[in-house]
């Protein structure tokens, strides 16, 4: 959750969309500090006198004197926790997939083929096309419900690695079938076109910057200049995705140089390329 939420966390006006995921949080960590108080007594207490008595004079002083969580019943969408469910299996898969045929996770790829139970299944991943895409780091959805599952496992080993199959691969109907282990497959591309490495060149980047980040102790909301060094190949991906750069590492501006002296620098290869990068908080 606060993965999938963290642009929600980091946008600047406080809209009603930001402050319903700050509630969603902190509901969150306060139920868990109840929940943990039985079991790890001593981090509950520090989570609860942190979370809740600057903010609540009138609570309970310790989270042992609070009311241990009763569920509520009715706050429950089964309709929705089926459809996350859903597009979590596919998720799961789908990392599976890319996993096997040895895709690095903040590598794109061109398209996911999906197989599910039936259109009612289709229905929900459509409506949840752009959360699983993004699960997924794939630019395009396709759906395998008219294909029949033989299909979808026929991209097995033709431009596709295909997770959820097990048993034997046999020929048939001029494709690769596998028998599956159940209804749901997904298949993963495996092609790589340049603009799509280095887009995944772009994200490793950018994990680079959030390490470092962390490394040299900025809080989560401080804005940065960002210094970068490279050859004409790293020069072009910092131009070409500089918005998406600045946008998920919170800099300012990118500098192509050398960086300052008070900045926190590090160097690293990324797919064959050398790059120094440097940041120093604003401020």
């Amino acid at each position: 959750y606060v993965r999938r939420s963290r642009r929600r966390f980091w946008k600047s006006e406080s809209d009603a969309d930001k402050l319903a995921a700050y509630n969603t949080l902190y509901q969150c960590l306060v139920t868990l500090a109840k929940l943990l108080a039985p079991f790890t007594p001593f981090l509950a207490e520090e989570m609860y006198q942190n979370l809740v008595c600057p903010v609540a004079p009138d609570a309970p002083e310790s989270v042992h004197l609070a009311d241990f969580p009763v569920a509520d019943k009715s706050q429950i969408d089964k309709t929705l926790a089926a459809d996350t469910r859903l597009a979590m299996k596919i998720s799961s898969l789908g990392r599976a997939a890319r996993s096997q045929a040895g895709i690095k996770v903040r590598q794109p790829v061109a398209s996911v083929v999906v197989c599910v139970a039936g259109s009612g299944e289709e229905k929900v991943l459509k409506r949840l096309k752009s959360q699983v895409l993004e699960e997924l780091n794939a630019k395009d959805l396709k759906f395998g419900y008219d294909f029949k599952f033989e299909k979808v496992a026929g991209l097995d080993g033709h431009g596709y690695v295909v997770a959820g199959l097990e048993g034997e691969v046999d020929k048939k109907k001029g494709y690769w079938v596998r028998s599956g282990g159940g209804v749901y497959l997904v298949a993963v591309s495996t092609e790589l076109s340049p603009e799509l490495l280095a887009e995944g060149v772009a994200r490793e980047i950018v994990r680079r910057l959030q390490t470092m980040r962390r490394s040299a102790g900025f809080d989560i909301a401080d804005h940065i200049t960002t210094y970068y060094q490279g050859d004409d190949y790293i020069r072009r991906v910092m131009a070409d995705f500089a918005d998406y750069i600045k946008q998920e590492t919170l800099s300012q501006q990118l500098v192509e140089g050398v960086p300052e002296k008070d900045a926190f620098t590090e160097s690293h290869r990324l797919s064959g390329h050398e790059i120094t990068l440097g940041v120093k908080r604003l401020g």
